[in-house]
């Protein structure tokens, strides 16, 4: 059996090892690396068959499996930029997409048809041969970011002018650096949909790595558990959501299952409050991998298990090759501990908005951009985050974070979920108020919550009004989406009567 060790990536290790297992798919199906090379390589004949040349563009509207990532790796090595949609879109939402990238190709599944696309990569594989396209050079993905600002807009990055072996070595070396991840026989757990970035790139990796990946149907907290213990699941990311699901399984169905396998389990995409991690490494052991980024730029700061707990809180310091400062509204850079908005700057090149040059100029500046968080380096250099620079709530003229009032808040064993956004307020400009979504059969009172929070946070950062709710509004990948709360919330209320119903604390 090879040292995969020392081959530059997943078509070279399909080559020199055809028999080693690929993919567990969510049906138990098994495909080997031969075999996923094999159908890689027709594609990648098929899209050329199209006319499609190095530049163009292939998106895709699917689920989590074998045609997701048959595309993936078949873009990656002709030099095409390929755009993953969320499937959960309207059809209007993936119409703007698909418009706007100019996809030369869509690839969708018939659960979830696209005006246009072809049904999975069957199609484009048929009659093709299975060996290795000519002229083969690097492809890149292209991510759609959220759109909170107006319509999403793809973030573009020049494609390498090399053959995927040339550029893959530095990415693995990468992840290896700030997650431990390194070529061999691991396992990694699929978890999340792979049509956002970090799920994609670290299933895209996995393969590059040599290791087995395991996709599972869907986010079920116990069947996770099973897979990792039937699979020896070495690695996988995931997002806080998925670590309260977890937690909130009782104590004798967790005792079921082995997970000493895991290795890694890397964490982004969302604010992870201090208690649910320690609780998580508790359960789990010193795992949990921790980033910071954005799709803009990718991985920015790390942190590994036992620096966290030597620094509980921190997203990490500046990944290798990435530069930060915190700079107040005047641009001048503040010291350490001061909030201020993060500014980054990467050694991995820049990027551009397609089709949309004054946004590329005005999000960065001299190879800087700032993400729009606020947040604090302390004097060892490890970042802390405060909130979102749209989300802060000035009330009184201080400066208060939902990020931190939400983790005070879900400390309290009766609370599910928690949204704090801030709502206008004649006498103090901003009031704090909580949407609580309470653990089913045990709704907390007001007052409960009031005096839980009484020694965790001042008096002024504490709610002026608790509400609670069923469900909060969430992004399939698990972001609590706080416009949206917001919007909801305030279309609901008469504003006159707000100042009314503001509880007396």
């Amino acid at each position: 059996m090879p040292d995969v060790g020392t081959l530059a990536g997943f078509y070279r290790i399909a080559e020199a090892d055809p028999d080693r297992r690929a993919v567990v798919g969510p049906d138990g199906a098994v495909t080997t690396y031969g075999e996923l090379l094999a159908r890689v390589n027709q594609v990648s004949h098929g899209l050329r068959s199209r006319g499609l040349g190095k530049g163009d563009v292939v998106a895709t509207v699917l689920p989590n499996g074998v045609d997701a990532l048959v595309t993936l790796m078949a873009t990656g090595q002709i030099g095409l930029y390929h755009v993953p949609v969320n499937r959960h879109l309207t059809d209007a939402e993936i119409a703007y997409i698909l418009t706007d990238c100019d996809a030369g190709v869509v690839i969708a599944d018939r659960a979830r048809p696209v005006d246009g696309a072809l049904d999975g990569t069957a199609g484009l594989a048929a009659g093709q041969p299975k060996s290795a396209p000519g002229d083969r050079s690097a492809g890149s993905v292209m991510w759609y970011t959220s759109g909170t600002t107006g319509f999403p807009k793809g973030v573009q990055r020049p494609l390498p002018d090399a053959e995927p072996e040339a550029v893959v070595p530095l990415a693995t070396w990468f992840l290896g650096e700030t997650c431990d991840l390194r070529p061999g026989d691991g396992v990694h757990l699929v978890t999340a949909p792979m049509y956002h970035a970090a799920p994609c790139a670290h299933t895209m990796f996995a393969l590059h790595l040599g290791h087995t990946l395991v996709i599972a149907p869907a986010f079920e907290p116990v069947t996770v558990l099973e897979l990792v213990d039937r699979h020896r699941v070495t690695n996988s990311m995931m997002v806080p959501t998925m670590f309260h699901r977890l937690l909130r399984l009782p104590e004798e169905v967790r005792e079921r299952y082995d997970l000493s396998s895991l290795r890694q389990v890397i964490h982004t995409g969302a604010p992870c409050p201090v208690t649910l991690k320690r609780k998580m490494m508790d359960w789990w052991g010193p795992v949990l991998y921790e980033y910071y980024g954005s799709t803009e730029t990718t991985i920015a700061f790390a942190v590994k298990p036992h620096d966290w707990l030597e620094h509980p809180g921190t997203v990490g310091r500046p990944a290798p090759g990435v530069e930060a400062r915190i700079l107040d509204p005047g641009g001048a850079e503040l010291p350490a501990g001061e909030p201020g908005l993060i500014h980054i700057k990467s050694a991995a090149g820049g990027f551009r908005y397609r089709k949309d040059p004054a946004r590329t100029a005005s999000g960065t500046r001299g190879g800087w951009y700032a993400p729009g968080d606020i947040g604090y380096l302390d004097e060892d250099g490890f970042l802390f985050l405060c909130d979102r620079r749209t989300d802060l709530i000035v009330s009184g003229g201080v400066n208060i974070y939902p990020a931190e009032v939400e983790a005070a808040l879900l400390e309290h064993p009766a609370v599910a979920d928690v949204a704090v956004i801030g709502v206008p307020d004649e006498e103090w400009g901003h009031a704090v108020v909580a949407l609580v979504q309470p653990v089913p059969g045990d709704r907390p009172s007001t007052r409960e919550l009031l005096d839980h929070l009484g020694p965790r946070l001042a008096r002024f950062k504490r709610p002026k009004v608790v509400e609670f709710r069923d469900e909060l509004p969430r992004t399939p990948a698990g972001k609590l989406s706080r416009s949206r709360v917001r919007e909801e919330y305030l279309a609901g209320q008469d504003v006159g009567t707000f100042a009314a119903r503001r509880l007396r604390s």
